[in-house]
């Protein structure tokens, strides 16, 4: 276990890295990604709620068929200028996720959501996934209404939750807490089997 503690976190243990983690409200992709890219299979990528691109834009940079969808116009025209201006390759869509948008089945090699949860999407995301592909998923848990927002248990996960969504995977990775930035999140890495 200490080499992949090592291989996830630069040379600190996990836990350690959770103590000192800190990476939200903070420009480029989530510091809990760029600690786990070396695990992700290459190869084409789906950006869920992509927001401002920035984790789109980091794993283009590292070669991945980068593909992203989010509902805001604003932020997939300002990825899109910002992969232009980096010389990397994007596609992105316009959509609402809670709409008619629907996720391709067995397309993607690797999908990553970050900060956003509609649980109706967890079987899409699951399906969307080659056999060996692997979901990168970080978002809010029920303790995040103590902190800010979001507060509507929609959008937050229950205790233990995001595990048990994706129980038929393989986990490689997942921890549930508090960051030192006084945010509660979950996150998993795991490969479908």
């Amino acid at each position: 276990m200490a080499a992949l503690e090592t291989l996830l976190c630069g040379g600190v243990t996990l836990a350690e890295d959770f103590m000192m983690h800190v990476h939200e409200n903070t420009p480029g992709a989530a510091q809990f990604l760029k600690d786990t890219v070396e695990l992700l299979p290459k190869g084409r990528v789906l950006d869920v709620a992509m927001g401002n691109g920035q984790n789109a834009l980091f794993l283009a940079k590292l070669g991945f068929a980068v593909e992203g969808v989010d509902i805001s116009s604003d932020a997939v025209k300002t990825t899109l200028e910002a992969a232009r201006k980096a010389g990397v390759a994007i596609r992105a869509d316009v959509a609402d996720l809670e709409g008619d948008y629907r996720i391709k089945p067995g397309a993607y090699d690797v999908i990553i959501c970050f900060r956003y949860l509609q649980r109706s999407l967890i079987p899409q995301i699951k399906d969307g996934l080659r056999k060996g592909g692997m979901v990168v998923y970080e978002t809010f848990t029920i303790e995040q209404a103590r902190f800010g927002r979001p507060k509507n248990p929609d959008y937050l996960l229950k205790h233990n939750e995001l595990l048990d969504m994706f129980r038929d995977f393989r986990c490689l990775h997942y921890w549930e807490g508090i960051l030192k930035n006084r945010r509660a999140v979950a996150r998993i890495i795991a490969e479908k089997i």
